[in-house]
């Protein structure tokens, strides 16, 4: 069962723009020091500006040469993808080796774990094959998913897996719905960020886990809306934002859902990503709006000149950085238009 979370560290929405990072710890300095040279070498948000203009693919990855994202202009899809994870374990596995907390290492891989879970769960429900093509770089190895799942040995994965696969197997059985699977797994996975952020006492980690919820709850709420489903019971809960301010957003009208959020920091967000939306029949503007939003609370951390909070922060937008590589590639590799990638592109870098 999930473990209680302490609401007395969830009341409220005491700031005006971004939720509070935490203090200093010294014992990150060296960390912190590596992470502040890698990140002036992130790629400025022209390249990307010009790789959405570019005439061509191979003109786009011309972009790249010199940079670690190198490739060549006749790649295919398979080499685009394997540079590009290539790329995002390298960064992780540096996360691993700087960070001296090994709790927080276990939590960020965690995120992989969750990944291979819904993939596996999809798989029994649909009674597909289990399939080896799991991510490796989770708490469990991937070898061992497809062996956990054929003897229904669940008591192997950790207890957060423990739970995600119950609530994802019940969830899925109580209407046959295969996105309840999602639906189950994220709801543990956000409870899982909360709960780890209170015994390792760190504010910036609980502040990150509920301005994510808050982020989903809102992807949720327009996606709902567009769809015109009625489900009420989908918004996660522990964010920032009361669950109710959601639910009281898909009976407004789009014009006046602003309003309904103007005491939070999501007004203008909102605003600007529901008149895309209106007119463009697209949730680009929103993807866009939300990732500019968390990368904007992830540089707040440049305050602190020691801690937790710039290492975590570095590998997200690095992260992120990646995506956007793959986002650019992969757009003019099937031809996307200029403008629809440069709709997406966000703003942060």
């Amino acid at each position: 069962m999930t473990a209680a979370v302490n609401d007395q560290k969830l009341t409220g929405l005491d700031f005006f723009r971004y939720p509070p990072v935490g203090g200093e710890n010294w014992a990150y300095a060296y960390a912190c020091a590596q992470v502040r040279v890698l990140a002036t070498q992130m790629l400025p948000r022209g390249v990307f500006v010009d790789m959405a203009n570019a005439e061509s693919f191979a003109a786009a990855a011309e972009l790249l040469s010199g940079t670690e994202y190198a490739i060549d202009g006749r790649a295919d899809s398979a080499a685009i993808e394997t540079m590009l994870l290539e790329r995002r374990s390298a960064v992780r596995s540096l996360f691993a080796d700087l960070m001296p907390n090994k709790a927080t290492v276990m939590l960020i891989r965690s995120r992989e774990d969750f990944a291979n879970m819904r993939l596996a769960v999809r798989r029994v429900v649909t009674e597909r094959p289990l399939g080896l093509d799991y991510s490796n770089e989770g708490c469990v190895p991937a070898e061992e998913f497809e062996e956990i799942f054929e003897q229904e040995d669940y008591a192997r994965l950790p207890d957060y897996l423990q739970e995600a696969v119950e609530a994802a197997v019940l969830g899925y059985y109580e209407d046959k719905d295969i996105r309840q699977i999602d639906y189950a797994i994220d709801r543990v996975e956000a409870e899982w960020w909360v709960r780890w952020a209170g015994p390792q006492d760190c504010p910036f980690g609980l502040s990150l886990a509920r301005l994510q919820i808050d982020l989903h709850n809102l992807r949720t709420m327009l996606r709902l809306k567009a769809a015109e489903r009625e489900e009420r019971d989908l918004f996660l809960p522990h964010g920032f934002v009361d669950r109710g301010k959601f639910v009281q957003g898909l009976d407004t009208a789009y014009e006046a859902i602003p309003a309904v959020f103007y005491a939070t920091p999501y007004a203008e967000l909102l605003d600007e990503s529901i008149g895309y939306l209106r007119n463009e029949g697209s949730f680009l503007r929103l993807e866009q709006k939300c990732e500019d939003y968390l990368m904007g609370f992830l540089k707040t951390t440049g305050q602190i000149t020691a801690g937790p909070q710039p290492v975590i922060a570095y590998l997200l937008i690095k992260e992120a950085e990646i995506r956007t590589v793959r986002m650019m590639l992969v757009g003019k590799k099937n031809s996307l238009s200029s403008k629809l990638m440069l709709d997406r592109l966000g703003h942060w870098m």
